[in-house]
């Protein structure tokens, strides 16, 4: 078993513990219950009871020393889903800033994580699904699908612009906005999108947030597709690092979408 120290460079931990939030020994908003809950519901081990406590106790008893130890002793794969599941609980739940730094957060965090996963880091797609009974849709997803299955997430960048194109205008109907025209790009149909939710139920500030500053990331995609991406006849296209984290960015935020738009039936 390799330590937790060499796993994570010393350079790469600090940046990493701080995205967690463990300098003090915690692991984000995690107390003793939830953060057994969390691991027991996201990656299948219980970190309280045999034989997955076995995986937590090497380093110490406070949350942070307990992550430490799971890190170091579990199965590769288990490291991933949990590290992948933490940030995306730290999307969904806790008011992270935005900036230079927040995005340097993610750049070494998904570093990390690509680490675990082996060089051809597994991007999780379960955010692009085809939404309506469309046969065109359905294909779009196919091929999106079809690129990261091959390795190539850069080459699909244009598609994935298309589909969210799509995805936000559908979303925007849905939710009682006006239909987006032909001329709308994509940043401002997700402004419209999040205008229409905000109008529908009462959002949590930090869920307003969240939708509000994803905006940003959907506008530097439209960059993306005419200047770096098959749209267009380009002989550069985006380095395959930032493709991913592109993706990993943006499927993240469909899902947190997704279960914002869920949760508008629930209530």
């Amino acid at each position: 078993m390799q330590s937790y120290e060499m796993l994570i460079t010393r350079l790469d931990r600090a940046v990493f513990e701080e995205a967690l939030n463990m300098q003090s020994g915690y692991v984000l908003d995690f107390s003793d219950r939830t953060f057994g809950d969390f691991f027991c519901t996201e990656v299948g081990v219980d970190p309280d009871a045999p034989p997955g406590s076995s995986l937590f106790s090497a380093y110490g008893t406070s949350k942070a020393k307990r992550l430490r130890s799971f890190i170091a002793s579990a199965q590769p794969h288990l490291v991933a889903r949990a590290l992948r599941a933490l940030w995306e609980y730290r999307e969904n739940n806790i008011l992270g800033s935005s900036g230079p730094r927040e995005d340097r957060l993610k750049e070494v965090y998904f570093k990390i994580v690509g680490k675990f996963e082996g060089e051809e880091h597994v991007i999780d797609s379960t955010g692009i699904e085809a939404f309506e009974a469309d046969e065109t849709l359905q294909e779009l997803v196919a091929a999106i699908r079809r690129d990261l299955d091959a390795g190539r997430p850069n080459s699909g960048l244009d598609r994935l612009h298309t589909y969210c194109m799509k995805r936000f205008a559908s979303l925007v109907v849905k939710h009682g906005g006006e239909p987006c025209g032909e001329n709308d790009a994509l940043h401002a149909r997700v402004g419209k999108y999040a205008k229409a939710l905000k109008a529908s139920r009462n959002l949590t500030e930090m869920s307003d947030r969240i939708i509000k500053s994803s905006i940003s990331t959907f506008e530097s995609m439209n960059d993306i597709r005419n200047n770096k991406s098959f749209a267009h006849d380009k002989e550069t296209l985006v380095p395959m690092d930032e493709a991913k984290f592109i993706y990993d960015s943006v499927t993240a935020l469909l899902r947190f979408i997704k279960t914002m738009d869920a949760q508008k039936f629930e209530d």
